[in-house]
């Protein structure tokens, strides 16, 4: 099977996994928040915002640079995940014990407490879980962990049925996220035992400095990325209450969980790119550039799409109590696309060892967003706070896209041009259909307004044959498309 035949192949999977995840994902947003209400569906939020900020020390980059580099040497697998496993091992105790210190000096109720520790508890399973994927991604086997992702969201969905059934507390909702992610953990030790016979321990301490210092620029643009996503949580939670938060998040929560596109380009992608930086340079400008002109697909007709129809999800998904969500969920939508468009130029920086520039760029990220929440939240509040990620977001799309074509010598201004109009068209057809439609079936209306999207695109010309034979080359599961 060819290069692009296998990328292809792993984005379908892990495609299809992550939706399947989500559908379920959905269903647990929906009976959580109409179970919690606003106050406590915050509180639950602020308790991930909270231990997302503290779990930064968990990571430190080195999950990306380990998938980077196997994927250029498999020889070294076991000894990155051994090692990598026993630096967690300590950052997790310290993780710990910062949050304890800070939950108990900051004065939180008992209630806010427990869930903080519940919270804590299932990042760091998260985060040694995260180790084990890292090894499927650079050995680009994403069905392993397609079928995690699964388990724990099945596991998550379930366990709030149950607790809905029995009238439990916030506190419990918490807790069934450690069981979830403790679930995923176990089966992905399993396999990575079991189908790779890896995770013998080879405990290197020399390794360990070199490694670190390299990983730190992967680990900072992290630590800069999950402060934005959860800076704005926690600063309205302290200026207007865990209700704003909880109509904040409503939003929030169904606008980012359609992330999970970029990601699944970017776990397939980011191994195969690495390996074309030191074997196939035209690979790699064929590569990401395809990436580009898919991710301009699929974001621009989901924000014109949302948009219209953002008033009957919220009241579908939340109920008549989220009804000022439609509005956060109408601005944030529009957030995706600059955040898809931005997607291939930070895996580029990444693959071809300029993980710096990506670090930069989001320290920028932090600083615009958290001075325009400082202006914008104690007037606006949780309207404030979706202005600014949607204007954060647009600053960095120009950052990033500015930097590559000055310093990787991209030229994406033609291309991307045409391409955009025939999506903009295409999305136009369809936004006329939604409004022609508004008063049928919501299921219905997403149905067909896709249907005559992609439609109207392969008749405009914007979905190439070439994308058709990959995928028919894909289903057939042999490699018709150029050898690399």
């Amino acid at each position: 099977m060819d290069a692009a035949t296998t990328v292809g192949k792993n984005i379908l999977v892990f495609f299809a996994s992550q939706i399947a995840s989500m559908g379920l994902g959905f269903f647990y947003l929906i009976f959580s928040a109409r179970y919690l209400g606003p106050g406590l569906f915050g509180l639950l939020t602020f308790g991930l915002a909270f231990t997302g900020i503290f779990g930064l020390l968990l990571d430190l980059g080195l999950n990306n640079l380990a998938i980077r580099e196997v994927a250029r040497d498999k020889s070294h697998a076991n000894v990155y995940l051994s090692n990598i496993t026993f630096i967690k091992l300590i950052m997790a105790v310290i993780t710990f014990g910062l949050i304890a210190v800070t939950a108990h000096g900051l004065g939180y109720s008992g209630e806010t407490v427990a869930v903080v520790y519940l919270l804590t508890l299932s990042a760091i399973s998260v985060a040694f879980t995260a180790s084990f994927y890292a090894i499927f991604q650079s050995f680009e086997k994403m069905e392993y962990q397609s079928v995690g992702a699964i388990l724990s969201s099945l596991a998550l969905l379930t366990g709030a049925v149950i607790l809905i059934a029995r009238g439990a507390g916030v506190v419990a909702f918490a807790a069934i996220y450690l069981l979830s992610n403790a679930l995923e953990l176990g089966y992905s030790f399993f396999i990575c035992t079991r189908k790779f016979h890896l995770f013998k321990v080879e405990v290197d301490f020399d390794f360990w400095g070199p490694t670190i210092r390299q990983a730190l620029p992967f680990g900072l643009s992290g630590v800069f990325v999950t402060i934005y996503f959860w800076i704005d949580s926690l600063m309205l939670a302290l200026i207007h209450g865990n209700e704003a938060v909880g109509w904040y998040s409503a939003g929030y929560r169904l606008v980012f969980s359609l992330l999970f596109i970029p990601a699944v380009f970017n776990a397939a992608v980011f191994p195969a790119m690495s390996r074309f930086h030191v074997s196939s340079r035209d690979s790699l400008q064929a590569t990401w550039k395809k990436y580009l002109r898919f991710m301009l697909i699929l974001g621009i007709p989901i924000a014109v799409g949302t948009t219209l129809l953002a008033g009957r999800i919220i009241a579908l998904v939340f109920g008549e109590g989220f009804a000022p969500s439609v509005v956060v969920l109408q601005l944030l939508v529009w957030s995706l696309v600059f955040i898809f468009a931005s997607a291939p130029f930070f895996r580029l920086f990444e693959s071809t060892n300029k993980q710096v520039v990506v670090t930069k760029i989001t320290g920028l990220m932090v600083i615009v967003n958290v001075a325009i929440n400082l202006a914008l939240i104690p007037k606006f509040s949780y309207v404030g706070a979706s202005i600014a990620t949607l204007v954060t977001e647009f600053i960095v799309m120009i950052v990033a896209i500015f930097l590559a074509e000055r310093d990787l010598y991209v030229h994406i201004k033609t291309e991307s041009a045409a391409i955009v109009l025939k999506i903009v068209g295409a999305s136009a057809v369809m936004a006329l259909l939604i409004v022609y439609l508004q008063n049928l079936n919501l299921i219905l209306i997403i149905v067909s307004a896709s249907l005559v999207y992609f439609g109207t695109l392969y008749v405009v010309k914007g979905i190439e044959k070439e994308d058709i034979s990959l995928i028919k080359s894909i289903i057939r599961g042999n490699g018709s498309t150029r050898k690399t």
